[in-house]
C-alpha cells in the first residue's frame, strides 16, 4: 500500500482518519477573566475587540468558513486577520505574504510557532484557522467547528447592524445536517482524495455521492439547506462546493460528476457565491496552487491546472 500523504492520519487499511483540534479553548461572553486576562478555569477567555487575530489560508475550506462568517457578521474590526501562504513546506504554513516573510501583528514566520509557544511539545499537523492571543501569542483554538458558532454566538455586541442571524433558534435539524455534510462531503472528499486503499477510496466516494444525491434533492424546493433562511449549515456545504470542479473532481478523484452537473446544487451554490461576503472570499488561485502543489504523493510533477473558467460562477 503506497504511504499517504499524511501518514500519521491513515488508518492501517488505508482510510483518512482527520487528526483531532489540539486547542480547544473558547472566547465567551461569560468568562470570568477580565480584559487583558487569560482564560478562566473553565477554559474561556474573556470577548476583547481587538485583542485576537484569525489566522487562516484562503485554500483552505475549514478556514474558509470562518472568513465569510466574519464578514457577513461584520466582525472585521473586531477581529484581525492574518492570511498564510498556500504552498506549505515542511515547516507548515508560513507568512511569506507579508513584508519580511513575517506577520505584523504576532511577528512570526510560521504559525507553526505559535503552536509551539503554547505548547512545546506539539507534534501534530499545524492547522488553520486558528486565533491568535495578540498579548500573549498563544493559540487560543484551532477548533474550526466550534470558531464559526462562537462568532455567531459571542461576539454579538460587536455584530454589525442587520447580520444575519446564522444560527436558528432550534439547532436540532441543523446540527443533523452539519454532522452528514461533514462526515460525507466536507471531510468525505478528503477520504477520497487521501485513501491509500481501493477499498477505503470506495467506501468515502460511495458515501460522498450518496450524500450529494440527498442534499440535490433537498434543494429542489428551497433556496437554502434550512429553507428560505441563510444559516451556518450553507457555509460550511460551499465552502466545499466552491472547491468542488477546481479540485476535488480530479485531484481527489470525486469524479462521478461535476458540481456543475448537478442542477439543484449547482444553482444553489451560485446563488451563495454571488452574494456578499461569498464570491469575494474566494480565491481559485490560491486554492489551486495549494492543493496540486503541496500535495506531493497525489500530483507529484506539481502543475497546476488552468481550469475550469471562474467566469461559470458569475455568467
Amino acid at each position: 500500500m503506497t504511504p499517504g500523504q499524511f501518514v500519521q492520519e491513515t488508518s492501517s487499511a488505508g482510510e483518512w482518519k482527520r487528526q483531532g483540534n489540539r486547542f480547544t479553548g473558547r472566547i465567551t461572553r461569560d468568562s470570568s477573566s477580565a480584559p487583558g486576562e487569560g482564560p478562566d478555569d473553565q477554559g474561556r477567555w474573556p470577548v476583547e475587540p481587538g485583542r485576537y487575530r484569525l489566522v487562516v489560508s484562503l485554500a483552505c475550506p475549514w478556514a474558509h468558513r470562518s472568513v465569510i462568517v466574519r464578514r457577513l457578521l461584520g466582525l472585521e474590526d473586531a477581529i484581525s486577520l492574518a492570511i498564510v501562504d498556500p504552498i506549505r513546506d515542511e515547516r507548515g504554513w508560513r507568512f511569506t505574504l507579508d513584508a519580511d516573510d513575517t506577520d505584523p501583528v504576532l511577528g512570526i514566520k510560521f504559525l507553526s510557532e505559535a503552536y509551539l509557544r503554547t505548547d512545546p511539545s506539539y507534534d501534530g499537523r499545524v492547522t488553520v484557522p486558528a486565533i491568535v492571543d495578540t498579548n500573549t501569542g498563544d493559540v487560543v483554538t484551532n477548533d474550526y467547528p466550534q470558531i464559526t458558532l462562537d462568532l455567531s454566538t459571542e461576539w454579538t455586541d460587536f455584530h454589525k447592524p442587520g447580520a444575519p442571524q446564522l444560527i436558528p433558534p432550534d439547532r436540532a435539524e441543523m446540527d443533523v445536517l452539519i454532522d452528514e455534510i461533514y462526515r460525507d462531503v466536507n471531510n468525505g472528499v478528503y477520504r477520497c482524495g487521501f485513501a491509500t486503499s481501493q477499498e477505503a477510496y470506495d467506501e468515502a466516494y460511495d458515501a460522498l455521492f450518496a450524500r450529494l444525491d440527498v442534499l440535490e434533492e433537498r434543494l429542489q424546493d428551497r433556496e437554502y439547506l434550512l429553507g428560505d433562511t441563510l444559516r451556518e449549515v450553507d457555509i460550511r456545504l460551499f465552502t466545499t462546493l466552491v472547491r468542488f470542479d477546481a479540485v476535488y473532481h480530479g485531484h481527489f478523484k470525486c469524479n462521478r460528476q461535476k458540481l456543475t452537473e448537478f442542477p439543484n446544487l449547482w444553482a444553489y451554490a451560485r446563488r451563495l457565491y454571488q452574494r456578499p461576503g461569498f464570491g469575494e472570499t474566494v480565491d481559485f488561485d490560491q486554492i489551486k496552487r495549494h492543493y496540486y502543489v503541496t500535495h506531493h504523493n497525489i500530483n507529484p510533477t506539481g502543475i497546476v491546472p488552468k481550469g475550469p473558467d471562474p467566469r461559470v460562477w458569475i455568467s
